[in-house]
């Protein structure tokens, strides 16, 4: 076989030519057109306005998404968003406000296509139109991954409200969260969108805010929600609701199961409408936060909906601010939380109310038999700022003295009022365990600013923000307690952080001072850094006086740490910082 010739004829090497160069605009795309020829008919059938497809199987698996990113931007003639391509393994992409237009959209859809990272869409402000719109609903029918999108103050108007329609009917994608504020939906949008929703049960988060719904609008998302069993937080705020449109939707109310949180804020419900309202407390068992503030509600209707709280068994949060109540509509609200022993209240927000301690006696009574529950009103009348001040103690110091007596941390202290023994607690429960426990008497303005102090804002105490080791550990001493910060003089941070800075700069240690050119002399007594080198100190520090002080001492700064402009001592006028100048010297 010697005499045997090879199966494949041998091929020269071609000689290697070097790459043209190439400017930045160009370097953009050149991974992208280096992993895979396109033809030409191909690209003329991808360049359809609506196709998200890319045709060859191969090239659709092969190319990455950074590739297939840049490529569809190549294609319809946009910039790359830099920030996309940054975060394109993230689950929370923000690209609202970007400018991306209908084929910036539709360049952004055919890379989400295939991407498995992206959770959270943020798309609002971008002038979508209903070409970007189109993109993003042909990419979701392909992607299961995304499952919350904004596409608020897009001005969708009814060409989107038709398409989004469309695809809520179909119940395909895993998207559960939409938000749709500001896209100028009217009427006609309402019914095409409730008319989708009635059957859809995938989507369970929708803004709806800052729309134009009139009442025939609430007429439609009142029949929307007696039929729909998927929806559990629906905001309606700053639409055009008035007592039509507020009584059909409360006839839907009254009937759904499933819905549990309602923001119907500045709209224009009424007296009739709080009546409706009331009606709906009474019967629906599902509501758990219900916001109806600034609706021009007065004290009767007030009354109406204290109707319906003295029979709700659900209802936790309550917003009522900036409606035209007073205190007597205040007082109907608790009193028939004192006559419903099974309320689960935890908030009522008036505070746009001024009350009296008459208000605060009932509220008293009230709060023994609900602890958990909170009110906020404006102030009360007669009570001076001064005189509140003097009767309030900050609880954390209380806390931390309780902790101290027992050896014991104040994250102890914490843990024991969770039955549970957990790091995180309802607000309610905690608010409830904190007016109950007699370890460490608290009033209800010092739980509530507990509260504000522990809050994650998802309506749970989060415990982890409260550090502190036990007295008896060596550790802790060497470490600082979990007390509240103490007030300090103005410029006392500051002074902290000249300190820091200078034992990093080698130039100002002990009583040295960098003399540079252009600035003024050191102050008699003080040797400049020139001078005989000085016994180094363990560390430096900023050393302040008030303004009135800064007239009789010369003080001086380091203008490169600070920021400020050094002046001769005999100079008229000095720049001089909220805490007052300062000149550094050995400890």
């Amino acid at each position: 076989m010697d005499n045997d010739e090879p199966l494949e004829p041998e091929t020269q090497d071609e000689p290697e030519t070097e790459p043209a160069p190439q400017n930045s605009d160009e370097t953009l795309y050149c991974e992208a057109e280096a992993s895979v020829g396109v033809d030409k008919d191909k690209a003329a059938r991808e360049s359809s306005e609506t196709d998200l497809e890319i045709e060859d199987t191969e090239k659709f698996f092969t190319t990455g998404q950074r590739e297939l990113y840049l490529e569809a931007c190549k294609l319809m003639g946009v910039v790359p968003v830099s920030y996309f391509l940054r975060n394109m393994e993230e689950s929370y992409m923000n690209l609202n406000h970007h400018g991306l237009g209908p084929n910036g959209t539709k360049a952004i859809a055919i890379a989400l296509v295939s991407n498995t990272s992206v959770v959270t869409l943020e798309l609002a402000d971008n002038s979508l139109m209903e070409e970007g719109l189109l993109s993003l609903v042909e990419m979701l029918q392909e992607n299961y991954y995304l499952q919350e999108m904004n596409v608020s103050d897009n001005d969708l108007g009814l060409k989107g409200a038709r398409i989004i329609s469309e695809f809520l009917q179909r119940n395909i994608s895993s998207l559960w969260n939409l938000q749709l504020s500001g896209n100028n939906f009217r009427d006609e949008s309402a019914e095409l969108l409730c008319q989708a929703l009635s059957t859809n049960y995938q989507i369970k988060t929708l803004d709806l805010s800052h729309n134009q719904f009139s009442d025939k609008g609430g007429e439609y998302v009142g029949q929307m929600l007696a039929l729909n069993i998927g929806l559990q937080s629906l905001d309606l705020s700053w639409n055009h609701f008035h007592v039509r449109g507020a009584v059909a939707l409360c006839s839907g109310l009254r009937v759904n199961t499933t819905l549990q949180k309602l923001d119907l804020s500045m709209n224009g419900f009424g007296n009739e409408g709080a009546t409706a309202l009331g009606e709906v407390l009474r019967l629906n068992n599902s509501l758990v936060y219900l916001d109806i503030s600034c609706n021009d509600i007065p004290n009767d209707g007030v009354s109406k909906i204290s109707k319906g709280l003295e029979v709700n068994e659900s209802l936790k949060v309550l917003k009522l601010f900036l409606n035209p109540m007073s205190m007597d509509g205040a007082v109907s609200l608790i009193l028939s939380l004192k006559r419903n022993p099974k309320s689960k209240m935890e908030e009522i927000d008036i505070s746009n109310v001024l009350v009296s301690e008459q208000f605060l006696k009932i509220l008293d009574g009230v709060c023994a038999i609900h602890p958990q529950l909170d009110v906020l009103y404006k102030s009360v009348q007669g009570f001076s700022a001064k005189k509140a001040l003097l009767q309030w103690t900050n609880p954390m110091k209380l806390i931390q003295s309780y902790a101290d007596q027992h050896k014991i941390t104040v994250l102890d202290f914490f843990k024991s009022l969770n039955p549970k023994g957990m790091m995180t607690m309802p607000v309610g429960d905690f608010r409830k365990a904190m007016i109950q426990q007699d370890m460490v008497p608290l009033n209800l303005p010092q739980v509530r600013e507990l509260i504000k102090k522990l809050d994650d804002k998802t309506g749970m105490v989060n415990f982890r923000s409260v550090w502190a080791r036990r007295p008896s550990d060596p550790a802790s001493a060497r470490e600082a307690p979990l007390h509240p910060p103490t007030p300090q003089a103005p410029g006392a941070e500051l002074s902290s952080r000249c300190t820091q800075h200078s034992m990093r700069r080698p130039h100002l240690h002990g009583s040295s001072w960098l003399h540079s050119p252009g600035l003024p002399s050191p102050p008699h007594g003080l040797p400049s850094a020139s001078a005989s080198p000085q016994p180094q100190a363990a560390g430096c520090r900023a050393r302040l006086w008030g303004h009135s002080e800064v007239t009789h001492r010369s003080a001086w700064l380091d203008s490169s740490m600070l920021g400020g402009v050094c002046r001769s001592p005999g100079s008229p006028k000095r720049r001089i910082t909220p805490a007052g100048l300062l000149w550094f010297g050995g400890l």
